[in-house]
């Protein structure tokens, strides 16, 4: 069994008022960042996917939220983080979308419970109470800490090796506007190469795109935050009052 990534040190709680919209902005900020980091570690490490990469990359948010955060903090993250994926289907319904079921990603409400399984898989027997109150159905519960093992021995090889490198300034935030998004991704890049390096560095921009989105460019090894994307968030925290 590979050592649990849990034993890296933990790192704080979003530094956010103490407002349910606004950790819930803060949450997915987080949580989106983590999955276009994988599409980025799938990259520069070469990694072979075998399945989507959108849901590699999902899994990797996800395990990364359980692996680095204190137990209350990665609760109330992997909650709205789910919970977003939620809203997002909320959104398609209200505008009378369909769902796209030739797009790369899966359906939303699927991305929820798979966010919630692997995060409850993580530790079944504290996180009895995160699953009832996502309503994680039994049939599911039953799989999830196998799930979770299954990603941890993926992804938790990956992270081995590249800790193993030592600590690097791999990730660069190219500009820090201030923005809520900046302060978020500032504290959690600055933590994660305190801990490892990636083959090649990655640049972090954050910028206006004229839509609410974030992605990896392999092209430029850059992860683009989309500004838009603050205000598209609270305008799903909205949607689930």
């Amino acid at each position: 069994m590979l050592r649990p990534l849990a034993l890296l040190p933990f790192l704080a709680a979003p530094a956010v008022a103490d407002d349910a919209r606004e950790h819930f902005v803060a949450a997915n900020i987080i949580s989106i960042f983590y999955h276009e980091l994988g599409h980025a570690v799938i990259d520069v490490e070469g990694l072979p996917i075998y399945g989507q990469e959108e849901d590699a990359a999902d899994v990797f948010s996800i395990f990364m939220i359980d692996a680095l955060f204190e137990q209350d903090a990665a609760e109330a993250l992997a909650y709205d983080a789910a919970w977003g994926f939620l809203a997002e289907a909320e959104a398609r319904d209200a505008a009378a979308e369909e769902i796209a079921w030739w797009g790369v990603h899966g359906p939303d409400e699927q991305r929820f419970y798979n966010t919630a399984c692997l995060f409850f898989g993580a530790d079944p027997g504290a996180r009895g109470e995160f699953a009832d109150f996502v309503e994680l159905p039994a049939d599911r519960r039953d799989t999830c800490a196998e799930e979770y093992d299954q990603a941890n021995a993926a992804w938790g090889a990956v992270l081995d090796r590249m800790a193993a490198r030592g600590p690097a300034e791999t990730l660069i935030l190219a500009d820090n506007d201030g923005s809520l998004t900046a302060q978020l991704v500032a504290e959690e890049a600055a933590a994660l190469n305190a801990e490892f390096q990636l083959a090649r560095p990655v640049t972090i921009t954050i910028e206006g795109c004229g839509e609410a989105n974030a992605f990896y460019d392999p092209e430029t090894t850059e992860i683009v935050m989309c500004a838009e994307f603050e205000d598209y968030l609270r305008d799903l925290a909205d949607l689930l009052e």
